[in-house]
């Protein structure tokens, strides 16, 4: 993917960042941003990345080190678990006693929701015993099922908010580029976007 001009990418960052307020953490998700054109990322100032793969995390993170704070948010694999502790602040998408026994960085627990068998993360019964068990939890992650409205999220990230509140949890990780104003209202702390911010067309 080319990606857009930094100047441009800060205009849109800024944007977000107006959209969802001063208490919520914008996540740029940089899944499709080869390493070699991260650098327009730190030219347009932002702050916070995430990556979904441990092996892009570690070449990424190469290269522009302590540029960013670096989150994970993707599938979290326990053999993976080394690399995330090595070089991220927070981890979005726990979802294993496995990884868990291996993480020494503070993370969130992935709920499924929706009951897709497709999707990954705990059901929502699992909660409490993963948070007594792992007190590097520090709130809940989940995904919605994919929408065109995004009111259709609502129910889901008022949901997780109702468990991350019942459960003694601060952090909500909910929300991407369709959705992520919703989320904001809703409750959440920080929101995942990646295209509406760097894509050089807007979709």
């Amino acid at each position: 993917m080319t990606i857009a001009p930094a100047e441009v990418i800060a205009e849109r960052h800024a944007r977000v960042r107006d959209d969802v307020g001063p208490g919520v953490t914008v996540v740029v998700a940089t899944k499709y941003v080869a390493a070699g054109e991260m650098s327009a990322l730190v030219d347009a100032g932002v702050e916070v990345v995430g990556e979904n793969r441990a092996q892009d995390l570690e070449e990424k993170h190469a290269l522009y080190g302590n540029a960013f704070r670096w989150h994970f948010i993707g599938h979290l694999q326990s053999n993976k678990v080394k690399v995330v502790n090595a070089l991220c602040e927070l981890v979005h998408s726990l979802g294993s006693d496995s990884a868990a026994r291996r993480l020494t960085v503070p993370a969130l627990l992935e709920v499924n929701l929706s009951g897709e068998a497709s999707k990954s993360g705990v059901a929502p019964d699992e909660i409490a015993e993963f948070v007594a068990r792992y007190p590097l939890i520090r709130g809940l992650m989940t995904m919605p099922p994919l929408a065109a409205d995004p009111e259709s999220s609502r129910q889901t990230f008022r949901r997780l908010r109702e468990l991350a509140a019942e459960h003694g949890l601060p952090e909500l990780s909910m929300g991407t580029s369709q959705d992520y104003r919703v989320a904001a209202e809703e409750g959440a702390t920080l929101v995942r976007v990646g295209a509406t911010i760097f894509a050089s067309e807007r979709g």
